[in-house]
């Protein structure tokens, strides 16, 4: 396996990841309209492109032996002070357990120490089975966060913190 700095060529294969996870995970949690309103807001290419270009995030890829694309990161350095925010962290379903997720958080986690960030935040689904994943890397739960993304819909999540 190898991580390495998205580019914008890889913005295909991230929709493509984005949409694969999003159906295994969250079709029983979401309705239709809702799971396509938040891939079209958060995975078209522009949307991508705005969340490196004005938000600062720093996307990375996954990439299996053969050089598939199995997983995407994003994060967000200084978010908070001291703090790095873990935006965004999808495995393709058929590749967990094979340790990709945590290989994503470890170098995410290097690039804070790099920058003099000694936590790592996210919010995740309360709903998505991820929130184990999250717990046994060592993320704490800090409680409920209900965030407005428009259109009527919520994300119901749980905002974790881990201190590396």
């Amino acid at each position: 396996m190898q991580i390495r700095k998205a580019s914008q060529q890889d913005f295909e294969a991230i929709y493509h990841i984005a949409v694969i996870t999003w159906n295994a995970t969250y079709s029983n949690i979401l309705s239709p309209e809702q799971m396509q309103y938040m891939i079209d807001l958060m995975y078209s290419a522009g949307a991508i492109n705005d969340q490196i270009a004005i938000k600062g995030h720093h996307f990375i890829i996954a990439e299996d032996d053969e050089g598939k694309a199995v997983a995407f990161a994003s994060y967000e350095l200084n978010h908070l002070s001291e703090t790095t925010k873990v935006h965004k962290l999808y495995v393709l379903p058929d590749t967990h357990g094979r340790g990709v997720g945590r290989a994503l958080i470890a170098v995410i986690e290097n690039a804070a120490r790099h920058n003099v960030n000694d936590k790592l935040l996210l919010n995740v689904n309360r709903y998505n089975p991820a929130v184990n994943f999250y717990l046994k890397t060592g993320f704490i739960n800090l409680g409920v966060e209900d965030v407005d993304i428009g259109a009527g819909y919520l994300m119901e999540d749980y905002k974790m913190l881990k201190h590396i």
